[in-house]
């Protein structure tokens, strides 16, 4: 991505380049053990305000043009975010996205809209055939999110992820652009 401001208009929701004013917003919603347990260890938890700068201060810094990390906002307040890691190599044409929205806006539809609408952005700006996600076995909201935007389960690995000391089956979601 280069880094120009993106904004995308969803139903209730609003993506947008991340801005340090987010930082507040971030501490409240991510600050919450449910949220961590889906996440990976370097998501801090209990997350702070320090926390959200340290995390925007390097997202805003952040010239690397494989990255796209943006804000989701309701009402006017950041809930969550959603990110897009374009891979190299043999790889270059896949994508992943990670993401995590504040426990009050669980089971709205709000994810699974938000990632319908990042995957049709990442089809449509980068040369880009297959956009995946790896949801931990805990995580069923997240692959019910993933399964209602067009996912398909391609595997699971088991035991591949250690996680509040235990090990967790790491689940592999993905879509394809059709050619």
């Amino acid at each position: 991505m280069e880094n120009s401001a993106i904004e995308l208009k969803g139903e209730g929701f609003l993506l947008r380049t991340m801005k340090m004013e987010d930082k507040a917003a971030f501490a409240k919603h991510a600050n919450n053990p449910k949220v961590f347990a889906n996440l990976r260890d370097r998501f801090p938890h209990p997350y702070s305000e320090s926390d959200a700068e340290r995390f925007l201060e390097f997202v805003l810094s952040n010239k690397d043009p494989m990255s796209t990390n943006l804000t989701i906002e309701v009402d006017g307040e950041a809930i969550g975010n959603i990110s897009i890691f374009r891979k190299e190599d043999v790889y270059r044409k896949n994508a992943e996205i990670g993401y995590w929205i504040g426990e009050s806006y669980w089971g709205k539809g709000i994810m699974t809209n938000v990632v319908k609408l990042v995957v049709d952005y990442t089809f449509k700006t980068f040369d880009i055939r297959r956009v995946y996600a790896t949801p931990f076995s805990t995580s069923v909201g997240s692959m019910k999110v993933l399964e209602k935007a067009g996912f398909k389960k391609e595997a699971v690995i088991e035991k591949s992820i250690f996680k509040n000391n235990e090990y967790l089956d790491e689940h592999i979601y993905s879509i394809l652009r059709e050619p």
